[in-house]
């Protein structure tokens, strides 16, 4: 039987819990601007800092809650008040949170630290001889950890972004690619990624890191995601999630198992037997717990906020700043342009304004916490 009809069967066999592309069709089903409870004006006000800062795509800035929150768990800890079992609650609370803002249940997030460590689960778990296809120019943690499995015979073919869809076969187990290229801020058309995968019998790995904080997203549409929560999102740098499908979850192997993964975590601190836990918990990665503390209220912001409306907000800088450098809209929160030299870089820089560069591009980021004027003082100091 052909590799994409073994992975056919699969998923039909999952029919109770996964839909046809072995999504979680139990997925909460989340509008934005319904759920909502706070506005983008009153996000606005919960930052210190934000004026000149375009690198939220790099590191993104804290709020004053994720701010007093490790304080207070920093003098905490000083004072010998600090307790495993309560960094374990905060865990979940973050846990399900996320859940939440990417539409999936908590049962389908498993917690880790950083993109490589979940995505060399995935592909520690690709099958011996099996071919994965990603998008050339992707970020190194979600090409590495693939390119590392060559002496299995795992075969990874690289094509452009454009052609990923296209290029999917019955002979591809997995197709994985950034939502949002983190070099050029281009969005990858998931859309038709997702549906030439289901007529393949591809499974999917979205890497969602560069897109949840700015933009809605759906989890449920992947067999599963990895987001590092320290752009977009605001959380502390060792906050990574990971959701994951029933019917994928049964491909993978979870090679990072630890005491943390256990069914029931505290009774899982010794051998020698193992009892992980029956759902997304078995891929969990023992938590940096002070780095936990600052995402719950990172996450809960987020979850608070009309995603949709951030959205329009961030795109309407980044294409204010095209029309003035006389570049073609985007529709981006990241906007990025050929700087081989690094002299735009440099004059962004040497006019006080926090940018990056990659790939021998500029790039900036318009966030929530960026207005108008943001957009003027890159202009101001890209045309003197």
């Amino acid at each position: 039987m052909s590799p994409a009809a073994l992975r056919t069967n699969s998923l039909a066999a999952n029919t109770e819990t996964t839909g046809e592309s072995g999504t979680n069709t139990g997925a909460i089903i989340r509008t934005d601007s319904s759920a909502s409870t706070v506005t983008l004006a009153e996000a606005r006000t919960k930052y210190t800092a934000g004026r000149g800062y375009l690198a939220a795509c790099t590191l993104g800035l804290p709020t004053i809650d994720t701010i007093a929150a490790m304080r207070a768990d920093t003098e905490a800890w000083a004072r010998g008040e600090a307790f495993a079992a309560q960094y374990g609650d905060i865990v979940e609370r973050v846990r399900t949170g996320y859940a939440d803002l990417v539409g999936v249940t908590s049962s389908r997030v498993a917690i880790g630290s950083q993109t490589s460590v979940l995505a060399g689960m995935v592909a520690a778990s690709v099958p011996d001889g099996a071919e994965v296809v990603l998008p050339i120019g992707d970020f190194s943690s979600m090409v590495f950890p693939f390119l590392a499995q060559a002496h299995r015979g795992v075969t990874v073919r690289q094509v452009e972004l454009a052609d990923l869809a296209a290029s999917l076969t019955q002979n591809t187990w997995l197709v994985a690619f950034s939502l949002v290229q983190s070099a050029t801020g281009i969005l990858a058309d998931s859309d038709a990624i997702c549906a030439a995968a289901r007529k393949t019998g591809t499974f999917t790995l979205c890497d969602t890191t560069q897109a949840t904080g700015w933009m809605p997203v759906d989890a449920s549409a992947y067999d599963a995601t990895i987001c590092h929560s320290y752009k977009w999102l605001g959380a502390p740098r060792g906050v990574a999630l990971f959701t994951v499908s029933s019917a994928f979850a049964a491909e993978l192997h979870p090679v990072n198992a630890g005491w943390y993964a256990g069914d029931d975590v505290w009774a899982s601190c010794y051998g020698p037997a193992m009892a992980l836990a029956p759902n997304a918990r078995r891929f969990d990665v023992s938590p940096a717990w002070p780095a936990w503390v600052g995402a719950e209220p990172a996450i809960d912001l987020f979850r608070s906020l009309d995603l949709a409306e951030v959205r329009a907000h961030n795109v309407a800088l980044g294409d204010a700043l095209c029309d003035g450098l006389s570049l073609p809209r985007l529709g981006q929160a990241i906007i990025s342009w050929p700087d081989a030299d690094g002299r735009d870089l440099a004059r962004l820089t040497a006019a006080g304004l926090t940018a990056s560069g990659r790939a021998g591009r500029a790039r900036v980021a318009f966030h929530l916490f960026n207005d108008e004027d943001d957009v003027a003082l890159a202009l101001a100091a890209l045309r003197p």
